[in-house]
């Protein structure tokens, strides 16, 4: 896959040779199984245990939604090249909610307990893809949904949050007044943006850490970006609580 000539889209693409490099050969286990009527067939099943054979789009999809492998880390390692070039090319289809149920592949894998010439090229990938995803003019995936995926795959928003304080400019900041819209009603509904479906990961936390980070170091870049006063106000609601926050002149009168 050949990016733009930009250094973050040089990064995404180094980082994308890597993963193909270092999951090179690898297979699924040869005893894993699934069932034929819900995931597919034996022979497609054998493809999984054939190492560097591209899956079809609907086999590779169906693969990395599927919750019951036995061996799940084998299998992610056997279609991360493959499934991390559909995610970068906005071809994956989430079936119930948006990137996040990639994330939720990527824990199940537990791919931050692998040896460290296996979990470094998966870090540095989604790294690569979420700086590139806040500077790139048009991105193909919105960086609201790549950061979903990113903290559900990592089970955190510690790095990805630091990342974004490190990034300055107005395509960063411009993503995130992109992102605060997107997520504001959630927030001010007391959800998370984006559905949890990792057991380890804490929706809580993370709310409250979005939260905290928002009223934090984002409100004072959107006024310093000039982001609409509206949406500054949205921000500014998160820090209130019940009747305070429902009275403010400036609650958008949303319904949950």
């Amino acid at each position: 896959m050949h990016l733009t000539d930009r250094p973050a889209h040089r990064r995404l693409d180094a980082a994308l040779e890597n993963l193909s490099v270092t999951f090179r050969g690898m297979t699924a286990h040869p005893d894993e199984s699934n069932c034929e009527c819900h995931w597919g067939s034996a022979e497609e099943l054998a493809l999984l245990k054939t190492p560097d054979v591209e899956l079809e789009p609907d086999l590779l999809q169906r693969t990395w939604q599927a919750i019951d492998w036995s061996d799940h880390a084998a299998v992610l390692r056997r279609i991360l090249p493959q499934f991390a070039t559909v995610l970068v090319a906005g071809r994956a289809d989430p079936m119930f909610g948006g990137y996040e149920e990639a994330g939720y592949c990527l824990a199940r894998g537990r791919w931050q307990q692998w040896p460290e010439e296996h979990a470094g090229p998966v870090r540095e990938f989604l790294h690569a893809w979420w700086v590139q995803s806040l500077t790139d003019p048009d991105p193909v995936v919105p960086a609201h949904q790549v950061f979903a995926l990113c903290a559900e795959a990592s089970g955190t928003l510690e790095p990805w949050l630091a990342e974004w304080e490190r990034q300055t400019g107005h395509l960063v900041d411009l993503r995130l007044a992109e992102a605060a819209a997107e997520w504001e009603y959630e927030l001010l509904g007391d959800s998370l943006p984006w559905s949890v479906d990792w057991y380890e990961n804490d929706a809580e936390k993370m709310r409250a850490d979005l939260v905290a980070w928002l009223l934090g170091h984002a409100a004072a870049r959107l006024r310093a970006s000039g982001a609409p006063e509206e949406l500054q106000h949205r921000i500014r609601l998160l820090g209130l609580t019940d009747e305070d926050r429902w009275t403010d002149r400036h609650w958008p009168g949303h319904r949950y």
